[in-house]
């Protein structure tokens, strides 16, 4: 439950009472600053509490905006100023230093706030109205400036994210967030319809895997519905203010669920057509992953730099202001909308293997020049990293036991290198790994002894702290060469269900990878080190895949593949899902790069 207490005189025909109720509050009329501090206290300490000036004249949104999100501990707008449960000491604290004020002012008592270190929220308004006039000449105009503005329509215009691909912006939010405001007025949450969206690309993925034409049309267009539902989601969270942990667990690991499920099915359809797509799928799925990881990982080790500058950097920002250049340049990346309507589209009117083709093209040009941007970048910026960044850095790398052990060894030798050297050391050993895991044949030592190079190389290349220039490309090295091992072991292995084993370990392996980015987003950290350890890091899972082809036959390999799948899955999962129904979690909202 929360409160709101109106302070000062009361105002003749205000239906600001009335707005709050509106907005979930329970209302209390304070008097005097005795009395307000009186009704603070008899809140109970775990709800939100409003302090609102009763002269307050603005848009319903405004007071919505300020005090409902449930993201930020203390928010203010002019004539507002809310505390959540953790911010209710300070809120006190606050309410004493202005004591002397014969009326509690919420803006005094939210600069108060700041003043004590508590960070206060304050949403940007736009054309919203927030006032609180000091006489009735101001009044009258604050309330024609009201009128003057449809706070339902800023609010639904407002639901759509800031920043979204081309097809995202143009073909779906225009109807998909009248979508999101039919699901606010009928009760639903946003995790409902992120549900909705995952079963939906679920019955997609089934439907793609019947291998009939009729089959691939109907998949197309779920996908796309699902896809709709994806969108709406966010939109009606943003729409009605409903964030949760849950929900940015759920909106952040679905979209890769959803997509990797698709690719598994149209694999399934195709192979009752007689034609053995999993290894594209596989690929399309390593090549996808390991995009995400590039700008995870340029993300972090940028995100707080010192002297954060270079041309290239102030070339793209250039080329931003540029309507027709900005659409163009989000577009040739290939975002999450362009590709699922892609996949859509190529699915009800082709084969599997015309989408998969298209999508490893597609991707594959993607990834060159969003890295050969970043590369730029940070070969053409002069900056600093930062103790956090390499942290991030480093819990991106996945290293395990074995790589840990030879990188306390093996730091002396490191040290003197050159700054190029952590970047170079792995692509030589992931390098090796993957060609000699394609061109060995199937049960050869070579692979395991190139396994057992690259748990030395992987050492050495986080040796020492990740604050080089182009350090941020190890971790995306360690996925492609982990991901490209076991797709290239499974082909050796030419045997049915080895590489849908493979498609399912590297999905497993995936999503820890997924999990431990988004809570270094939501400052909390990377996953345990025992989790890490149970699962063997990057090197020790892609040892054990080595030796099991090695030692077994092909296939009682693809059984232990499956076996290792189902128990990192399980392992991972676990402690994923104990994590972010956690007090602890963060609240992730993706609001950025569209992926």
């Amino acid at each position: 439950m929360s409160t709101a207490i109106l302070t000062g005189p009361p105002v003749p025909g205000s239906s600001l009472e009335a707005d709050l109720r509106s907005l979930g509050f329970d209302v209390r009329v304070s008097p005097g600053a005795g009395r307000t501090a009186e009704l603070i206290a008899a809140v109970p300490a775990a709800d939100r509490v409003a302090v609102v000036d009763a002269r307050f004249v603005g848009h319903v949104h405004s007071l919505r905006l300020a005090l409902t999100d449930p993201r930020f501990p203390a928010a203010a707008v002019p004539g507002a100023v809310t505390a959540r449960p953790e911010a209710r000491a300070a809120l006190a604290r606050a309410l004493d230093a202005t004591a002397g004020n014969d009326t509690v002012v919420p803006d005094a008592l939210a600069g108060a706030l700041g003043e004590q270190g508590t960070a206060v929220h304050r949403p940007e308004l736009g054309s919203l109205v927030a006032t609180v006039p000091g006489d009735p000449q101001a009044r009258n105009e604050a309330r024609q400036s009201v009128a003057a503005v449809d706070d339902e329509a800023v609010r639904l215009r407002s639901s759509v994210k800031a920043r979204d691909g081309f097809f995202t912006t143009h073909c779906v939010s225009p109807y998909s967030r009248h979508l999101a405001r039919w699901c606010a007025r009928r009760g639903f949450t946003p995790n409902q319809v992120t549900t909705a969206s995952l079963i939906t690309a679920l019955i997609a993925a089934g439907a793609a895997a019947t291998g009939t034409r009729g089959g691939f049309v109907a998949a197309g267009v779920l996908l796309l519905l699902s896809f709709v539902l994806d969108c709406a989601d966010g939109q009606l969270a943003r729409y009605s203010l409903q964030y949760s942990t849950l929900g940015a667990w759920l909106d952040a690991t679905f979209d890769r669920a959803k997509e990797y499920a698709y690719y598994a099915g149209l694999a399934l359809g195709a192979a009752r057509g007689g034609d053995d797509v999993w290894a594209l799928a596989l690929g399309a799925m390593v090549l996808q992953t390991c995009r995400h990881v590039v700008d995870f990982s340029f993300n972090e080790a940028n995100h707080d730099a010192v002297s954060n500058t270079s041309p290239t950097a102030a070339l793209s920002d250039k080329l931003d202001s540029v309507g027709w250049t900005v659409w163009v340049r989000r577009m040739i990346v290939l975002p999450i909308g362009e590709r699922w309507a892609m996949i859509a589209v190529l699915t009800a009117l082709t084969t599997p293997r015309i989408v998969f083709w298209a999508l490893l093209v597609g991707c594959g040009f993607a990834a060159c020049y969003t890295t050969a941007g970043r590369l730029l970048r940070s070969l053409t910026r002069r900056a600093r990293r930062t103790d956090r960044a390499a942290g991030a850095l480093a819990d991106l790398a996945d290293s395990g036991p074995l790589a840990q052990a030879v990188a306390r060894a093996g730091r002396p030798l490191v040290r003197p290198l050159p700054a190029m050297a952590p970047p170079v050391i792995a692509l030589i050993g992931g390098g090796a790994l993957v060609a000699t895991a394609a061109l060995a044949e199937y049960g050869s030592p070579w692979p395991v002894l190139a396994a057992a190079v690259y748990v030395i190389t992987s050492g050495l290349a986080v040796a020492r702290p990740l604050k080089g220039a182009l350090d941020w490309l190890v971790p995306p090295v360690f996925r492609a060469a982990e991901y490209g091992a076991v797709l290239a072991l499974a082909v050796r292995a030419d045997t049915p269900g080895a590489l849908p084993a493979a498609f399912g370990l590297v999905s497993a392996v995936a999503y820890h990878h997924y999990d431990t980015v988004y809570r270094i987003r939501g400052g909390t950290g990377a996953p345990p080190q025992w989790l890490v350890r149970v699962i063997g890091g990057h090197e020790g899972r892609i040892t054990a895949v080595a030796l099991l082809a090695a030692l077994m036959a092909a296939t009682d390999f693809t059984t232990a593949l499956t076996a290792l799948a189902v128990i990192v899955a399980l392992v991972v999962l676990v402690e994923s899902i104990r994590f972010w129904v956690s007090s602890s979690a963060p609240a992730v909202h993706d609001e950025g790069e569209p992926a």
